[in-house]
């Protein structure tokens, strides 16, 4: 198994990352955007958490800055209907603490705002969830970085290869390219960054 990486930058592709270690190899991995928000720049030198799946198809690496959202992760992909790519969707779309609340409280109308949860994965979620997380030991909380903006009505040009980035990856995430684009078009994504344009679709439907 494959805990942990370091290595460099050497390509960010909303939400991917390649990883280039000191012996020459290089990993690619996928990231929720709440580690995607923080990767460092082309070059710099990053620190990963990773958790491997193996398929009959293909071994897929997934990166996470912080050990207690992999421990999150694979608490989700435990869950009846929850994989790996529901999962980053999940631990994209909220903090930690903010999903453990809407276990705490039951709250399945923030879960079914999420892109690929239904009423009957949200309930689902709270029931299994709620007993993995009274495990004092299952998740390391820590401080977790809660993310706050603001969001408003614009029309966005087609040409805009941030927006393109962020339309492919809103789609990865579970998104129909058409209710990306909607979602898109709701907030001010001009002279935005790919990652602040997701990040703001993702605040906005949670809102």
């Amino acid at each position: 198994m494959i805990g942990k990486i370091r290595g460099i930058v050497v390509e960010k592709r909303t939400p991917w990352v390649m990883i280039e270690l000191s012996n020459g190899l290089s990993y690619e991995l996928e990231a929720p955007m709440s580690t995607f928000y923080h990767l460092p720049e082309l070059g710099k030198s990053v620190a990963l958490y990773t958790h491997l799946t193996v398929r009959e198809d293909a071994h897929l690496l997934y990166g996470f800055l912080e050990l207690r959202e992999r421990s999150l992760f694979r608490l989700l992909i435990r869950v009846n209907g929850v994989g790996p790519k529901l999962a980053l969707t999940i631990l994209s779309s909220f903090d930690p603490q903010a999903f453990i609340a809407c276990i705490n409280h039951g709250d399945t109308g923030s879960l079914t705002r999420v892109p690929g949860i239904g009423k009957k994965t949200a309930e689902r979620l709270v029931i299994e969830m709620r007993d993995r997380l009274s495990d004092p030991f299952a998740l390391d909380m820590g401080n977790e970085p809660v993310f706050s903006v603001g969001s408003n009505p614009s029309v966005i040009s087609p040409f805009s290869s941030s927006v393109q980035e962020a339309l492919s990856a809103l789609v990865a995430l579970g998104y129909k390219p058409q209710e990306a684009s909607k979602a898109i078009a709701q907030i001010d994504a001009s002279d935005l960054s790919c990652e602040k344009i997701i990040r703001q679709v993702l605040q906005k439907s949670l809102a």
